[in-house]
């Protein structure tokens, strides 16, 4: 059976060694038409604690490596464009 493998968005990275993927799924409603996006948030395991909120991540599944946590990070597609408000305003 092969690796399922998933494109999603990076919603929270507080744990230690673990980020939370938000997966948007598009599916057509069979009587009416319409199509409605599903999301399906997913514990990942990174390794190297490198993703932050907004990256955009390939993963994979793999072993269970804790109560709810069977995906890793496989690769980072893009890093999130985040500005320091350091300098503004002051």
């Amino acid at each position: 059976m092969p690796i399922k493998e998933r494109l999603g968005v990076v919603v929270s990275d507080k744990m230690d060694k673990t980020i939370v993927v938000s997966i948007e799924n598009r599916i057509t409603n069979r009587r009416y038409g319409k199509i409605v996006a599903k999301t399906k948030r997913y514990k990942v395991h990174d390794n190297t604690n490198e993703c932050n909120v907004g990256d955009l991540v390939l993963i994979s599944e793999t072993r269970p490596l804790s109560k709810t946590k069977r995906w890793e990070v496989k690769e980072v597609k893009q890093k999130s464009l985040k500005l320091d408000n350091q300098g503004f305003g002051e």
